[in-house]
């Protein structure tokens, strides 16, 4: 704050960003501009300059919420920002489709930009405390970490189905102007039946019946959405290295489970450890976020099958881990990866994972 910059906090809806950014400003006087209203939507729409001093008055700090649905929104941020110094500026958004790309260009070193995601095993453990948390492992893993979700714990199938039918598709169609939305609706289920697993684009296109160009840009909406997110694979000395392939996960284990109307406990389930696997590496990617890691994820595999779940790379330095629900058996990391790029290796299971999903 106070740094002439506007504060931009970008995340998917019902994750709680317009309830931290109030919580930062409580007991202060600020100007909240609601663009879910209609009537501020026209307000901060194409506004010149002698329009926006009228809406902020006396303000010295302004809150603009859903600012995606204002269009132009980001030349109306930068008439705030450049015009008004004493004005310090927060600024939210449920999707990054219009809001990033409104924003990148005219507040281009005018901004902090944040992510924000659902609850994070941190924040979950540091509210409830470690005895609970560890309890609630296996419902984490089935329901995941959206507030409402935590908040109703005997509602949890109830509250998923409303998020993924009002808010998460609902904000994908307003904003991508997808024509087929039962495309869509395949695709991602055929998504959640293959996490862990390699992405081909050729036989998603095969499976959803559309071509690959298709699949490629509403996996990239998908990924706007805050719904997955793309792990790329890692290469870099050995001639059989799968080097082109991705896996894709999603950011939250519910939102996964809600697509496919699977909730079944743990013991009866085939993919727990898929689940095990998407859980662990959206708490990685959440904690890269927050404690501002220079890090870079991928994974690693061969054409002869060798593979490492999950490859970080930072200052030089490559750790390999490898993820597993039960540790019933031994189990290393491939000789050939661990030699070839002195990487450090470590195997996660349910006895380790707190230092996995809790950096230092």
């Amino acid at each position: 704050m106070d740094s002439g910059k506007a504060i931009v906090l970008i995340g998917p809806r019902q994750v709680g960003k317009t309830t931290l950014l109030k919580s930062i400003l409580e007991g202060q006087e600020y100007l909240f501009l609601d663009c879910d209203d209609p009537k501020t939507r026209t307000l901060l729409t194409e506004s010149n300059t002698q329009e926006i001093r009228t809406i902020l008055k006396n303000h010295k700090i302004v809150f603009v919420d859903e600012a995606q649905r204002v269009k132009g929104i980001g030349l109306t941020l930068k008439i705030i920002t450049d015009q008004f110094k004493d004005v310090q500026l927060f600024t939210s958004g449920s999707s990054s489709f219009d809001l990033r790309n409104e924003v990148s260009e005219p507040l281009t070193g005018r901004k902090w930009e944040y992510n924000l995601y659902p609850i994070s095993w941190e924040e979950y453990e540091g509210h409830h405390g470690f005895l609970f948390s560890e309890q609630q492992l296996e419902n984490r893993l089935l329901y995941g970490f959206y507030p409402d979700v935590l908040n109703n714990p005997d509602d949890e199938v109830s509250v998923l189905r409303h998020l993924v039918s009002s808010y998460l598709y609902k904000d994908i169609l307003s904003y991508s102007n997808i024509k087929k939305p039962e495309v869509l609706d395949k695709l991602v289920q055929a998504l959640a039946l293959q996490i862990g697993s390699e992405v081909n684009y050729s036989e998603l296109a095969q499976v959803v019946n559309v071509d690959k160009n298709t699949i490629s840009k509403y996996i990239d909406i998908l990924q706007k959405a805050f719904i997955v997110f793309r792990l790329g694979s890692f290469s870099r000395n050995i001639r059989n290295e799968i080097k082109f392939n991705k896996k894709i996960y999603f950011y939250d284990n519910g939102i996964r489970n809600i697509v496919i109307g699977n909730f079944d406990p743990l013991d009866l389930r085939t993919d727990k450890g898929a689940l095990w696997e998407n859980f662990l590496i959206s708490e990685r990617i959440k904690q890269i976020e927050y404690k501002q890691s220079l890090a870079r994820t991928y994974f690693w595999r061969t054409k002869q099958q060798q593979e490492v779940d999950f490859v970080e790379e930072e200052g030089g330095k490559i750790s390999g881990y490898e993820f597993k629900w039960s540790n019933r058996k031994r189990t290393k990391l491939p000789k050939t990866f661990v030699e070839t790029y002195g990487a450090a290796s470590k195997v996660i299971t349910r006895d380790n994972f707190r230092e996995f999903v809790i950096m230092k």
